[in-house]
């Protein structure tokens, strides 16, 4: 063989190995994204298993806050049938709504305040939602690394031929963003 035919077949095998490498890591970013989502929905039904104890809780000191209950229930159910990044995030987000409602009636109670069954509920509530937050930015750091993949030149080519698309941010809605308003 010559040296251009040499010269042809190291660069070819170049090209796939440097293709197989870029399939390989578009791979591994994809199921690490797809895994951190799986930990979200994993916090996730935690604090819609948590919700209805909590319910049921401020039922009892709170018999007449009846809509609340209901809102809150509304909330939880569709953020439970939620699909898809967007509409899940938009769920959650207007369950943690709801629930901002729940602990403000609480302020009203003070023998809910007191009771041990509340505390103990609101302590967990609020470390599960600690765990959604870093669930949350878990999954939007390997979005964001599997997004840059999947437009960086040159691997956008191996993902666009591939069919790779982009993974959606779980985001935070515009409530969440304000500022938090306080009143003396």
């Amino acid at each position: 063989m010559s040296n251009i035919s040499w010269i042809i077949f190291i660069a070819i095998g170049l090209i796939a190995i440097w293709l197989i490498y870029v399939f390989n890591r578009l791979i591994s970013l994809k199921n690490r994204t797809q895994e951190a989502f799986s930990d979200i929905d994993v916090q996730l039904k935690r604090r819609h298993d948590l919700i209805p104890n909590l319910i049921e809780t401020v039922k009892g000191y709170a018999k007449h806050e009846r809509e609340l209950f209901e809102k809150v229930t509304a909330a939880r159910a569709n953020a439970i049938s939620a699909q898809g990044v967007a509409a899940k995030s938009q769920a959650e987000n207007m369950l943690s709504q709801t629930l901002k409602s729940i602990f403000a009636v609480a302020e009203n109670y003070p023998d809910l305040k007191a009771s041990q069954n509340f505390l103990q509920l609101q302590d967990e509530l609020s470390d599960t939602e600690n765990k959604i937050q870093a669930a949350r930015r878990f999954y939007n750091g390997n979005v964001r690394d599997f997004n840059i993949s999947v437009e960086v030149f040159p691997s956008n080519l191996v993902a666009s031929l591939l069919g790779f698309k982009k993974f959606e941010f779980f985001e935070a809605d515009g409530e969440e963003r304000e500022n938090v308003k306080v009143k003396f």
